[in-house]
Order: C-alpha cells, then sequence, then structure tokens
C-alpha cells in the first residue's frame, strides 16, 4: 500500500530534490509526495485528501508558519505524524514543536540518508497506530454484535415464549368452543324439525336475527379462528429460529428454515402500502444439505441482506422511480463438494462505485441519521468469515439492483 506524505515547505527546489531522492520508491508506488507552499495550503490538502499519513514541514513560513500548522494539526485531531524541519540553532523552535505533538524534528541542510531513515520511522509508527486502532475497531465490533445478538435473542425469545402462553390457551378453548356450538346448533335444528311453526316472539326473533345466516357463518368465523391462531403459531415458530443462539458449539441446521423464519418476521415490510407496491419474494432453493454453524448469527445475517434489499427497493420508490415489479430473489445450491451457496438479490437503487468501496467499514451508512448504525454489513462479514470461515461478495449495478453472495462450508 501507498504511503503518503505532505510536505510544507516555501522553497519550490525542495519538491525536486525530494522527487529526485526517491524517485525509485515513487516509481515502485511505495511513497507519494503531496506538495504545500504554507500551512494554510497544507490543511486545505489535508482536508481534501484523508490518505496522508505524514506531514513534513519547515517552521518558517509565509502566511501560516510550521508551529501554527501543528496547532491546527491537535485541533482536526487528524490520524497522521508530523516532522519538523528547522535550523541547528533554533533550538526553542524545536522545543515548541515537539511540546506540540511534532513526532520527530530534522535538521537544515537535509541530510536525505536521515530523512529517509525519519521517514520509514515515522511511517511505521502510523502502520503500527493504524494496526491498533484497526484491532480496537474490530473488537468494539465484535463485542457490540454480540451484545446486539445476545439482546435481540432472549427479547425475541422472551417475546416468542409471552405469546406462546396466551395462544394456548385460545387455541385450546376455541377447540372447545367449536364443540359446544356444534352441539347447539344440532340442537336448534332439531327443535326447527320438531317445532317448525313457534311461538309468534320466538319467530319475529329468529326473522331480525337472521337465524340462518348465523347458524351457516358461525362455523366459518371458527374455521377462520382457527386459522388465525395457526398463523401466530407459524410466526412463534419463526422467532424461535430467528432467535437461536448456540453459541458455544456449531449445529447442523436447516438454510431455508432460517430464510423462511426471517422472511415471516420482514412479511409486513414486503406488503403493499401508500406510495409503495408489494415486493414480490422469489425463492428457487435446491435441496442442499444441513449446515453445521451457528443459527442465531447467521439468522442474523439473513435479516440485515433481506432489510438492505428492501430499504433499496424503497429507496428507488422514494426517488420517484417506478419498478414494474419489486423483488427479491433467494437462491440456494450446492456449488462444489461440501460447499453452498446463499444468493440474495434485488431490483433496487443499487451501488456507485464510491459506496463500494467503502461498503464493509464499520459505520459506514448511507441511510438517514437515526436509521442506520453503519454496522450491519460489517458484522455480517465477520459473522461469514471469522465464525463459519466462510465467504460474502457481492455485485451492484446503480439503478440496477444488488446480489450478495454467501459462501459457507457445509460441516462447518
Amino acid at each position: 500500500m501507498t504511503a503518503k506524505i505532505l510536505v510544507v515547505d516555501d522553497e519550490l527546489p525542495i519538491e525536486r530534490l525530494i522527487c529526485q531522492q526517491f524517485r525509485k520508491k515513487i516509481r515502485a508506488k511505495e511513497l507519494e509526495f503531496v506538495f504545500a507552499h504554507n500551512g494554510l495550503e497544507a490543511l486545505d490538502k489535508l482536508k481534501e485528501d484523508g490518505q496522508i499519513d505524514m506531514v513534513l514541514t519547515d517552521i518558517n513560513m509565509p502566511e501560516m508558519d510550521g508551529l501554527t500548522l501543528l496547532e491546527k494539526l491537535k485541533e482536526l485531531e487528524l490520524n497522521v505524524k508530523a516532522v519538523v524541519v528547522t535550523a541547528y540553532s533554533d533550538m526553542e523552535n524545536i522545543r515548541k514543536a515537539m511540546n506540540n505533538d511534532a513526532f520527530d524534528f530534522l535538521m537544515k541542510p537535509i541530510n536525505f540518508d536521515d530523512l529517509e531513515l525519519t521517514i520509514n520511522r515515522t511511517l511505521e509508527t502510523v502502520r503500527q497506530i493504524k494496526q491498533t486502532q484497526y484491532q480496537l475497531q474490530q473488537v468494539q465490533t465484535q463485542l457490540i454484535q454480540k451484545e446486539k445478538m445476545s439482546a435481540l435473542g432472549q427479547l425475541v425469545a422472551g417475546v416468542a415464549h409471552e405469546i406462546n402462553n396466551p395462544v394456548n390457551f385460545v387455541a385450546g378453548n376455541l377447540t372447545h368452543a367449536r364443540d359446544y356450538i356444534e352441539v347447539m346448533l344440532h340442537l336448534l335444528q332439531l327443535y326447527q324439525q320438531h317445532y317448525p311453526e313457534p311461538v309468534t316472539q320466538i319467530k319475529a326473533e329468529t326473522e331480525s336475527l337472521d337465524l340462518q345466516y348465523l347458524m351457516e357463518d358461525l362455523p366459518q368465523l371458527i374455521s377462520s379462528m382457527h386459522v388465525g391462531i395457526d398463523r401466530i403459531n407459524q410466526l412463534i415458530v419463526a422467532l424461535k429460529t430467528f432467535s437461536r443462539a448456540d453459541s458455544s458449539n456449531k449445529i447442523p441446521f436447516n438454510i431455508h428454515e432460517g430464510l423462511d423464519s426471517t422472511l415471516l418476521i420482514l412479511r409486513h415490510r414486503l406488503k403493499a402500502c401508500s406510495g409503495h407496491p408489494a415486493i414480490a419474494i422469489i425463492k428457487e432453493y435446491e435441496n442442499i444439505p444441513q449446515v453445521h454453524c451457528y443459527p442465531g448469527p447467521l439468522n442474523q445475517v439473513f435479516m440485515n441482506l433481506l432489510a438492505n434489499a428492501i430499504d433499496a427497493i424503497d429507496e428507488l420508490t422514494h426517488q420517484g422511480q417506478i419498478i414494474q415489479q419489486p423483488t427479491i430473489k433467494i437462491r440456494t445450491e450446492v456449488v462444489e463438494k461440501g460447499w453452498v451457496e446463499i444468493r440474495i438479490s434485488d431490483n433496487g437503487l443499487g451501488m456507485t462505485e464510491e459506496v463500494k468501496q467503502q461498503l464493509f467499514q464499520p459505520m459506514f451508512t448511507t441511510k438517514p441519521c437515526g436509521k442506520g448504525t453503519g454496522l450491519g454489513l460489517s458484522i455480517c462479514q465477520q459473522i461469514i468469515y471469522e465464525k463459519h470461515q466462510g465467504s460474502l461478495t457481492y455485485c451492484s449495478e446503480l439503478g440496477k439492483g444488488t446480489e450478495f453472495t454467501i459462501r459457507l462450508p457445509v460441516g462447518g
């Protein structure tokens, strides 16, 4: 990876000398130099280019000197290290520079061997800092993911349990209610057979209630209530499947059950609503074996990818673009011995090249403030790569949609 160095000096010959001295490393793309002629110009370049690793600055310059530039660097909290260049006799400015967090200093006239050693030492420090920050960020992301999954699993399992009890109570009583109603309807039919001409008051009440319609509709009403109870039970099973947090050991898991339970939880977002047509789900499930995995985290990956696909379709609709048939396609297949693939694609917004370059970076999100954390895809990548030794890839075209591909080893 090319290291980028900003050289700040008002003497133009320094540019030619540095480019000449480091020409081999520049050609090999080991180093890249950016030049500024004073502190103000340097700040502009630092704000424009977030890839600068090191600043090599003179102290005495017009408009903004090197000491002031160092103070500004502290205020901006940029992840760069600064080295100052000054005359041998200027020890007071060197002291001030070091107090302003300068990493090192060099004396004029510059000894290019010393300069190369200082550059190497400074860039190595920057690399170590970035590596430490990355590792810390990874640990933080993992902790957030673990805490999130633990909390989500407990919440969903608790909700499923709490729903399950009253549903079982209603389902059990509904069965008895149906039996009681059938007995009473049978008794009513016997009365009608043996007393076809009731008294005037009963006859009037029968006509006002439309008794014949009630007798025909009541069994259908009970039947529809059973259908409703069955759908709630399906949702409870889906919640339990989704919330499985077998984190200590991998277990055999039916991938299709995980996908279907996630779709059931997201069903409300797939329905048509004001300004949003219904999203069609196309499932192309092949006969794949069970996968040894961690079902809870894997379901979280499915949830993130499917929710993102829905968001991408919604965003295209918000922009006023008409999709003839909003669609999410899910395909599963055995791709080679011991491996399965899950492909989740949509015909939504798609991604720009800029978004693609930052897609899996923690805290990066294209969603409005408060709607996205920027952790979803980063966590998905960790779950697939680190927990399951699989892969997560994608292809996307702006305006045409996105497809994510998960590849998992069957044996874990």
